[in-house]
């Protein structure tokens, strides 16, 4: 990559993606003294509610693009489903980053892990499958245990993955998706799950935030803990093993490296976010530098920032569940108590599952913020009507 001269504020920079990482990154940046343009094809986008400009059409609409462009020093995307292609059209008169080739291994799970592997970083054990024919070898090779398939393409938060058993229920699971291309990751022994948020810059400088500890519920990020309550040698170790992995990928921007630790005690890599990342959110209330300043400074070539974290931190994701048959939560259950910050992301339906908000509760302690954070969030489905 060529050298490029830093984009200061008083310039614009473009979002592709309009939910609520963009949303933030747009009042960072707003704060900061940038105009920002974003690409979403929502009207209601809670992104394109808040910048200076919203571009209501597709991704790939060639006048949309041709306006970024044009009139954006910098563009970025807050979502690693952009079409690759659309980041390099921009990257053709503009500063992009991620770039699209960073972006697109982050596409494809065959892809990503096959990128991962081939450069020494441990992931579960897995098998391709593109078509009926090559399930029994994939099963055989996993060793016949339990295992989850996984679409190639598209899936998150828990969507697009069955958990299978038998041979014969990869085969129903693999009809059900349709058929697409999927991997068949072997079912590992997890003791916790973490992720490492970084960012990097043009010249390969690399700034970490601390080990997040995360929790689940039904495939959706329910809860995050920093510091996480791991050994600080896993800790390390994951921090080394996603610092490599940006390197390799001579990556630009904010990466999130999510790991799994096993009860044997191995760190292996599950999923990498070419974006900020929903397990960063607590970098708002509870870092020197929140990771959407970071993704902004990467992307406008100015120096990082400190990742220091200033207290132990929980963040609580608020979903659509919350609203219930009672409409509007209670957010003085929130709002009442001065170490519990919160964040709502100006969605306008809220729907089982959806990400609607988050808030972060700040402590000295981190069994403390914990909970103090799980009480909170009792406390608000209880006036929640839930």
């Amino acid at each position: 990559m060529t050298h490029q001269p830093p984009v200061l504020p008083g310039h614009r920079i473009g979002i592709v993606g309009g939910g609520q990482l963009g949303r933030m990154l747009s009042l960072v940046a707003s704060e900061i003294g940038y105009d920002v343009a974003v690409l979403d094809p929502d009207p209601e986008s809670p992104a394109g509610r808040v910048a200076d400009e919203h571009l209501c059409a597709p991704y790939d609409d060639e006048s949309a693009l041709t306006w970024l462009k044009t009139h954006c020093q910098a563009v970025t995307t807050e979502f690693e489903n952009v079409p690759a292609d659309v980041l390099e059209q921009l990257s053709s008169q503009c500063i992009v980053s991620p770039s699209a080739a960073a972006v697109s291994i982050a596409q494809d799970r065959i892809q990503e892990k096959t990128f991962l592997q081939r450069h020494g970083l441990q992931t579960a054990p897995f098998s391709a499958i593109s078509q009926p024919s090559q399930i029994a070898a994939a099963w055989h090779a996993l060793g016949g245990g339990e295992a989850i398939l996984k679409t190639a393409r598209m899936g998150y938060d828990g969507k697009g993955q069955s958990l299978c058993g038998t041979q014969d229920e990869v085969d129903q699971a693999f009809r059900a998706m349709g058929e697409v291309p999927c991997v068949l990751e072997e079912r590992v022994a997890i003791e916790t799950e973490v992720s490492i948020v970084l960012a990097r810059s043009q010249d390969g400088q690399v700034a970490c935030y601390p080990a997040a500890e995360n929790v689940h519920t039904r495939g959706i990020l329910d809860y995050t803990i920093v510091p996480a309550r791991i050994n600080p040698s896993m800790a390390d170790k994951a921090q080394v093993l996603a610092v490599k992995l940006a390197h390799a990928m001579d990556y630009v921007g904010v990466l999130a490296v999510e790991f799994f630790i096993t009860k044997t005690g191995d760190v292996l890599i599950n999923e990498i976010a070419p974006r900020p990342h929903n397990s960063g959110h607590f970098t708002q209330d509870a870092a020197d530098t929140c990771q959407f300043e970071q993704q902004l400074r990467a992307l406008c070539q100015l120096p990082l920032g400190s990742t220091q974290l200033r207290s132990a931190a929980v963040m609580v994701n608020l979903m659509g569940d919350l609203w219930g048959v009672s409409g509007e939560p209670d957010w003085l259950v929130i709002l009442r108590d001065e170490q519990a910050k919160l964040h709502l992301y100006g969605k306008k339906v809220p729907k089982a599952g959806r990400k609607m908000g988050h808030f972060t509760y700040l402590a000295e302690d981190v069994e403390i913020a914990l909970d103090k954070a799980l009480a909170l969030k009792q406390a608000l489905s209880e006036h929640s009507g839930r």
